[in-house]
């Protein structure tokens, strides 16, 4: 019977798709694998079901040997796949894109309102007991309606984010490299009153929000990131809040993760949360439904649902 390694709990409904293919080893750690642990834990695998802090490379498919057929990274990025690597050794790389797009998209907006609107800082100060009272200048926060968004990366998840602030009365700008009306990532800066990354990280969108691109930016503009942390340059974020350069900032994912970096940690103008882009119960568990269901075509001798070509 097939060995599958999952190097992380996942709902059951996905451990039971994956037990119609073969033996189901979850790791019984509840942390990610040491590279390592990754490569002993891997041994033997026919498939391995591995999260987005899981670097799935050659030298994986190297420990696990010749039985291994499949790699299901249980994410829609795959940064963290050197797929030709995989592709060369004859192990097909699957992803899970489509059922994390609304979730991801609800969050990306709920920080873009908690952001503009400051409403973490009028939580702290309410758990905090400190004294307040109504007035009109009280915790004023930044309005949607009529002011831009710009959208950089406008596949499923950027159109998704799109279509919420449409509803909230805001102008769209968006880039895109097969995106008709796209504008210049450098016409994006200029014109957008928050600014959402909703790009892959490659090579080219490392740090792509980087010093230069933060002074480009409105003053009173405000960045969103829930795509992947080393598209902003953290410490170059700092210095531009520091210096007044934009308004503020929203994190859902980090570039040292889970660190983060400390100047931002006591600002009242970031909001900060621990990469709850795709976490609900229906999206977590659809993800991996979704990449049992690619191992248990691969190993039934048929094409995946959702393959990443290299």
């Amino acid at each position: 019977m097939p060995k599958i390694v999952v190097t992380r709990w996942i709902p059951d409904d996905a451990v039971a798709v994956l037990a119609q293919a073969g033996e189901v080893v979850v790791s019984p750690a509840d942390r990610p694998l040491s590279p390592a642990e990754l490569h002993e834990f891997a041994v033997g695998a026919a498939a391995v079901v591995g999260m987005l802090h899981d670097r799935l490379d050659g030298a994986l498919a190297d420990a696990a040997g010749p039985d291994l057929k499949v790699v299901a990274n249980v994410a829609v990025g795959y940064d963290n796949v050197d797929v030709p690597a995989l592709a060369g050794r004859g192990v097909v790389v699957t992803n899970t894109p489509g059922v994390l797009t609304d979730a991801t998209a609800d969050l990306a907006f709920g920080l873009l309102l908690a952001v503009t609107r400051r409403l973490g800082e009028g939580e702290r100060l309410l758990r905090s007991r400190t004294p307040w009272s109504f007035h009109l200048g009280f915790l004023l926060g930044s309005g949607l309606q009529g002011k831009t968004l710009g959208i950089v990366g406008f596949g499923q998840i950027g159109r998704a984010v799109a279509k919420r602030a449409e509803a909230f009365g805001m102008t769209i700008v968006y880039t895109g490299r097969s995106s008709q009306g796209s504008v210049s990532f450098e016409e994006l800066l200029e014109r957008s009153d928050v600014v959402s990354l909703h790009c892959p990280l490659t090579p080219e969108t490392r740090h792509l929000i980087d010093a230069a691109a933060l002074r480009a930016m409105k003053p009173g503009a405000f960045l969103v990131n829930t795509t992947r942390g080393p598209v902003v340059d953290e410490a170059a974020l700092a210095d531009a809040l520091e210096a007044g350069e934009i308004a503020g900032a929203a994190l859902d994912v980090f570039e040292h993760e889970p660190d983060v970096e400390p100047r931002l940690l006591g600002r009242d103008d970031v909001v900060l949360s621990p990469h709850l882009g795709s976490a609900t119960i229906e999206t977590r568990t659809a993800m991996a439904v979704l990449a049992a269901r690619n191992v248990v075509e691969v190993l039934g001798g048929r094409a995946p649902l959702t393959e990443v070509k290299p």
